[in-house]
């Protein structure tokens, strides 16, 4: 019985990783433009300068400021105007530090950095079409932490069953 509950814990404990490792989030479509320094003051952070790997959210994403600090991976997918072939290979993960205001009327996502804008394409575009899913960082130093809590707690369970099991024997 002790080796059961035991292989158990270890599948649920590895079930946990699993889902936690796992993500299945599939790319959203917006558009992007860009804008120049200065990035401060922000909506987000005033005059703490956060780098220039940043964007402004669009109404869509804005979320009446829950959008502060969060991180999207973004990469250009294609023109929206005559620039042939604007896009970049590769993504950049941006962290929102702004709202855009203009963006909702422009039909535009989000509003990247200029130093952002020519990462991942041809700045002459100033308009793409850009694909961007929410990136979340996960906290391995966390989750090990869960784990060990929870393989404690299990144990504490499996030798208070015992114990009682043991005492209605005799």
């Amino acid at each position: 019985m002790k080796m059961a509950l035991a292989k158990s814990s270890v599948v649920v404990v590895a079930a946990m990783v699993m889902v936690a490792l796992v993500s299945s989030v599939a790319a959203v479509p917006g558009i992007a433009t860009f804008y120049t320094p200065p990035y401060t003051p922000s909506s987000c952070f005033g005059f703490e300068d956060r780098g220039v790997i940043i964007a402004a959210a669009g109404g869509g994403i804005w979320d009446n400021r829950a959008a502060c600090g969060r991180r999207y991976r973004v990469s250009c997918t294609g023109g929206t105007n005559d620039v042939p072939n604007p896009c970049r290979s590769g993504s950049v993960t941006v962290t929102i530090v702004d709202f855009c205001p203009g963006c909702a009327s422009r039909g535009v996502t989000m509003d990247l950095s200029q130093e952002v804008f020519a990462r991942i394409a041809n700045p002459d575009a100033g308009r793409i079409r850009i694909d961007y899913t929410r990136y979340i960082y996960l906290n391995f130093e966390f989750l090990f932490i869960c784990m060990y809590i929870y393989l404690i707690l299990f144990y504490l369970l499996l030798f208070m069953i015992l114990f009682l099991v043991g005492c209605k024997e005799r």
